[in-house]
């Protein structure tokens, strides 16, 4: 590091979860908010892990946590929660209508209603760290879970300002035809997800695919940037071209 030159943000540990169903095989989407450093983006729902999911009052109430650290532990909950917050979404056995439960802290409704998250079901799927040159970080493990049946989808209005359940291919496709909300590593996880027939095949892939940290490499381009990852992260593609904006 050159004198008088700051270091690099440290990245803040995310989760993101891609909850998917059958008949025909979708995943649930989320459109963020005109602010911030993902204003409008169409992503997967997520966000920061919290001091309270790392409580250690949580294992009183989830299930298939031997074996996880502190760290996987808290991502897997965080995944939920965010999932829960930003969607109404909840990934949980036996879950009855809630109710109103605004405003209580989520260890709170789940040991109202005597919940159990099953912690194995949220299976790793992919980890993304933002660049360095970024002006705020992430270290964001992307994690894969069944949709619950009887949950409706409800955007919250605040961070998320509309959902949409969709065919990964879909939006794919929208994606090749212009739209520049979808990020580059949102679609490179689409393509990845699209690659599975149905949900059990999603998981089984999931399951067996080896743990790859992917740190993407931007570049400047003629008229944008270039971002690269390297082809040993198992993507089908490892570039995408950003064009500058205006």
């Amino acid at each position: 590091m050159s004198e008088g030159v700051a270091p690099p943000p440290v990245p803040r540990l995310a989760a993101t979860l891609l909850v998917v169903r059958d008949d025909p095989f979708e995943v649930l989407m989320v459109r963020r908010n005109d602010r911030g450093q993902f204003a409008s983006a169409l992503v997967f729902p997520g966000g920061v892990v919290e001091p309270q999911d790392r409580d250690e009052a949580w294992l009183d109430h989830v299930d298939g946590a031997e074996g996880l650290d502190a760290d996987e532990r808290a991502l897997r909950i965080a995944a939920i929660r965010e999932t829960f917050e930003e969607t109404a979404v909840l990934v949980a056995e036996d879950c009855p209508p809630l109710g109103d439960v605004s405003g209580l802290p989520f260890i709170e409704i789940v040991r109202a209603h005597e919940l159990r998250l099953k912690l194995d079901g949220i299976v790793p799927f992919a980890h993304w760290v933002t660049p360095e040159r970024a002006p705020k970080r992430f270290d964001t493990h992307f994690y894969v879970a069944r949709a619950v049946s009887g949950g409706v989808a409800v955007c919250d209005g605040a961070e998320t300002v509309a959902l949409e359940w969709a065919a990964p291919a879909a939006i794919i496709e929208r994606a090749q035809a212009g739209e520049r909300s979808i990020l580059f590593p949102t679609l490179s996880n689409l393509r990845r997800l699209a690659e599975s027939d149905d949900t059990a095949a999603a998981l089984k892939a999931a399951r067996r695919r080896p743990h790859f940290t992917v740190h993407p490499k931007p570049e400047p381009a003629e008229g944008g940037t270039l971002i690269r990852i390297p082809a040993e992260a198992g993507y089908a593609e490892t570039e995408h071209f950003y064009p500058r904006a205006g």
